[in-house]
């Protein structure tokens, strides 16, 4: 398949994040692990409760949710596909202080698009819970606009390197509502890259990882052992490990990870099969 490759920017994301708040919500189990990034930790709930303002509603104004503090540096970046085609949301990582889209989820994106598909990468706010609050808010979003998108919801994918793996793997094992989204499906597949997360359910998607064996932050065997215990509960599962690579390799361009999103991509396919 071949898409437009378009990047859209659209200000319709911050009516997608609108409401998301990060009261209320049960806290991540493990998200007092250390962020897989060189950058210092920060608390998980990073918006102090007198910053939260009210909730705003469909009339709402895009120049009063884009006045809001709260969401002035979060974004949805939608790279188009092919009409009516499925969508894909990609998170890329930082240690939950900041995100590295431009390494970790637009080249992501952008490759998926070009393949068809229509791709979002997502920019959220700091720290584990309110990340995936947002990722919560950013899928119930293409769901309520998915005719307008001219997105297929059904067997939708999440992905993400290192923080931002961490924060599909959560939304797959728990759901949006879980984290203030709506009542919405699980993705249909998890895409992981390089990170240290060992959370799991019974429920999980089907899950694809890989990860360098010489990454320093992210230990291969830790992925490794996971997708086992997934494998062991007859989810399927697909790992790769490559030789030399260290961590936040993105695609892989001139590595011997070169072309791995294209296995993912067939992963992903296959369940949609399933």
């Amino acid at each position: 398949m071949k898409g437009n490759g378009c990047l859209a920017a659209g200000l319709c994301i911050l009516l997608c994040l609108a409401g998301c708040r990060s009261q209320g919500k049960a806290p991540l189990p493990g998200a007092d692990s250390a962020p897989e990034s060189s950058a210092p930790a920060v608390p998980v709930d990073s918006v102090p409760a007198e910053e939260v303002t009210e909730p705003f509603d469909a009339n709402t104004s895009i120049q009063a949710v884009m006045d809001d503090p709260v969401f002035g540096d979060t974004g949805l970046f939608f790279f188009k596909g092919n009409p009516g085609e499925k969508f894909a949301l990609c998170n890329a990582g930082g240690g939950f202080a900041y995100v590295g889209a431009m390494q970790d989820s637009f080249p992501h994106a952008l490759t998926l698009s070009k393949q068809g598909y229509n791709a979002f990468a997502l920019i959220y706010r700091p720290g584990a819970q309110t990340a995936c609050e947002d990722l919560a808010r950013a899928i119930s979003f293409i769901f309520a606009h998915a005719q307008e998108l001219e997105v297929d919801t059904g067997c939708y994918s999440l992905w993400g390197g290192s923080a931002g793996a961490r924060m599909a793997a959560w939304l797959g094992s728990y759901g949006p509502a879980a984290f203030g989204g709506d009542d919405l499906p699980r993705p249909g597949a998890v895409i992981m890259q390089y990170t240290g997360h060992t959370d799991y359910t019974e429920n999980d998607p089907p899950t694809f990882a890989c990860v360098g064996e010489s990454d320093g932050i992210a230990n291969w065997h830790t992925m490794e052992r996971r997708l086992q215990a997934l494998d062991g509960l007859g989810i399927a599962t697909e790992f790769h490990h490559y030789p030399g690579l260290p961590h936040g390799f993105g695609l892989g361009t001139g590595t011997v990870a070169e072309g791995w999103i294209n296995q993912a991509v067939v992963f992903w396919e296959a369940q949609m099969m399933g």
